[in-house]
């Protein structure tokens, strides 16, 4: 998705990446001040918005209705892509009931494509390659070399 939204902002379009724990949080406070319907208007400048990890953290129903409020606003109007962990059939656990749920699948599969990978985690390939190389002494006199990986 980062890559996709990369080319996107390469092309001159406006693209917001947001995780989805901090969208849902600052749409609650706009919610909360009576600002929500500004604050959906300013996410419609961006012609697309990147939510990541939508099933990653189990939510209230109060923060599925806000998140809920903005896919609906979203539909048809401008492109969403979101990842996620969970399979749609899954997502009952987002959404916690099962029209809101059916709701919002419909509108993201409407006019969508739908990129599923299934494949093994890269982060417990390499914990699990870190761990294994620990695990075998070194015989080696010459100081180790490490990579290190920053991710922001």
């Amino acid at each position: 998705m980062c890559a996709i939204a990369q080319e996107l902002i390469h092309q001159g379009r406006q693209v917001r990446f947001i995780p989805c724990s901090l969208l849902v949080q600052e749409l609650l406070i706009a919610k909360r001040d009576l600002k929500l319907a500004r604050v959906l208007k300013q996410y419609a400048k961006y012609e697309a918005l990147v939510v990541d990890d939508i099933g990653y953290v189990q939510q209230s129903r109060e923060e599925m209705e806000v998140l809920f409020t903005l896919l609906a606003d979203r539909y048809e109007r401008s492109s969403i892509m979101i990842t996620s962990n969970l399979p749609f059939s899954k997502w009952e656990q987002i959404f916690k009931d099962p029209m809101t749920t059916a709701a919002a699948i419909d509108r993201l599969v409407h006019h969508s494509v739908i990129l599923e990978l299934n494949l093994s985690s890269y982060r417990l390939e390499q914990s699990q390659k870190t761990k294994e190389t620990a695990a075998i002494p070194s015989v080696q006199s010459e100081p180790q070399k490490h990579n290190l990986a920053f991710s922001s």
